[in-house]
């Protein structure tokens, strides 16, 4: 009888869950208020990092800026203050290392309070084919892009749940999805500009966008969602034939970096 209900209630909810998206799709959710939250953001010293800062100060979050570049921190601090906002904190912190994260995130809590949105955008790219990749250098990739997250999370989680409010956000990749030359230390976690190129003040509006009106998950350009359809469907060699068609393979070729700062 018991399996009876919850089969039931399973298929129910999930009728319900399906009307309730089509609904959304035609009438978006209404954005939520962000005056008053403390938004920390990861890699916030240059690209989406820094956009995603000014625009949560602008909307009157107290930011927090994360990044091992101290140069940047004190540049997104500027352009923040420069718009008028002025809580903002800024904090070097090397989100390689475990111990960094919670000792900084420790920091965090006793000077500014309990974050309540939390934003993983740090990452590594290495442009790098697979055997050129030193080891390292792919090592310092996975901590970066992906066990951060976990750091982070354990860091700052507890305290949205006792209080059952915060937002946990990972700009993710979907180089995971389809394989890039170049990319193969990053699959899982980083995805570099597909069709069409994205305009990065126009990712980070959308980014703000989905935050506040509790998106779960954002593929951007809208094309990813179509990718992932037809990866659950397509042969794995349709699906290679097709991304070297499109020119995915071989996206990172010209690929350079940012210059490496001491």
């Amino acid at each position: 009888m018991n399996f009876f209900l919850e089969t039931l209630k399973v298929i129910g909810l999930s009728f319900y869950y399906f009307l309730e998206s089509l609904v959304f799709l035609i009438v978006p959710k209404r954005k939520k208020n962000v005056s008053g939250e403390i938004v920390l953001v990861t890699g916030a010293g240059s690209g989406i990092g820094r956009l995603l800062s000014l625009k949560f100060a602008s909307l009157g979050a107290t930011v927090v800026l994360w990044d091992i570049n101290q140069e940047g921190l004190k540049e997104t601090s500027r352009l923040v203050k420069q718009n008028g906002a002025v809580r903002v904190h800024c904090y070097i912190c090397d989100c390689s290392k475990r111990e960094d994260i919670y000792r900084v995130a420790d920091q965090v809590k006793k000077e500014v309070g309990d974050v309540t949105i939390l934003v993983n955008n740090a990452g590594v790219v290495t442009g790098k084919t697979f055997l050129d990749a030193p080891d390292p250098l792919v090592e310092k990739t996975m901590e970066v892009n992906i066990m951060a997250h976990f750091w982070t999370y354990k860091a700052f989680l507890p305290a949205m749940i006792a209080s059952n409010h915060g937002h946990l956000v990972s700009i993710a990749s979907s180089a995971g999805l389809v394989g890039v030359n170049r990319l193969s230390d990053v699959f899982s976690s980083r995805w570099p500009n597909l069709l069409p190129l994205l305009d990065p003040e126009y990712v980070a509006e959308k980014i703000v966008t989905a935050i506040r009106q509790d998106q779960v998950i954002l593929v951007l350009p809208r094309f990813g969602y179509l990718v992932m359809f037809l990866k659950s469907i397509l042969p794995v060699k349709t699906a290679i034939l097709l991304a070297d068609y499109l020119g995915i393979l071989n996206l990172m070729d010209n690929f350079k970096g940012r210059a490496k700062k001491d």
